[in-house]
């Protein structure tokens, strides 16, 4: 619309000049400040490979210490640090939507389930999982991703077939005031 203003000319024509033409390049994805540059993560990477200390490095790049620290750690210690490779991967947790944790793990899913049918808290099923399986952390789930699988399922990513689960008494998505045992509408009376 702003392009047929600026050219004086119909939308239409604008519109079918654009449509041929394969439409409008999406402006590229904008990296906050707060986020470190691809510039930022090879500064590390020379750093950690000069063996020169987390304050040192992060001096130079301008960032703290905890910063610097927390990045090398996310992406695989001093030992295997590479820029390029740590930045793919902040690029790749970046990404949304996330699939659902719960939608992505079927024994995980199972255990919850059998949790919920037995009317435990999701408080008490993130607590359970950790202590059951302390080294297998694909095995743990947060209580708000719990709550949010019962109670938001459409916020979900589910694999075809795959509803949210629900706990016993949480609200259904069925319509309320269906039939009766022989299929004749419910009346009030």
């Amino acid at each position: 619309m702003e392009i047929s203003v600026a050219m004086g000319r119909a939308y239409s024509s604008v519109a079918a000049v654009l449509h041929r033409r394969g439409g409008v390049r999406p402006d590229s994805p904008k990296r906050s400040p707060l986020r470190l540059s691809p510039h930022e993560r090879e500064e590390i990477s020379r750093g950690v490979s000069a063996r020169e200390a987390f304050a040192v490095i992060a001096g130079r790049i301008d960032r703290s210490p905890s910063t610097v620290s927390r990045e090398v750690a996310r992406n695989g210690g001093r030992r295997s640090y590479r820029a390029c490779t740590a930045e793919r991967h902040a690029l790749e947790r970046a990404r949304r939507p996330k699939p659902a944790k719960l939608a992505g793990s079927p024994a995980l899913r199972a255990q919850v389930e059998v949790k919920l049918g037995l009317h435990w808290a999701p408080q008490q099923i993130a607590s359970w999982l950790r202590t059951e399986y302390p080294d297998d952390p694909a095995m743990w789930v947060s209580h708000e991703t719990i709550y949010t699988t019962l109670f938001m399922p459409s916020k979900q990513d589910y694999p075809p077939g795959c509803a949210g689960i629900r706990a016993p008494g949480a609200p259904s998505d069925a319509p309320d005031g269906g039939g009766g045992a022989s299929g004749e509408a419910k009346t009030r009376t």
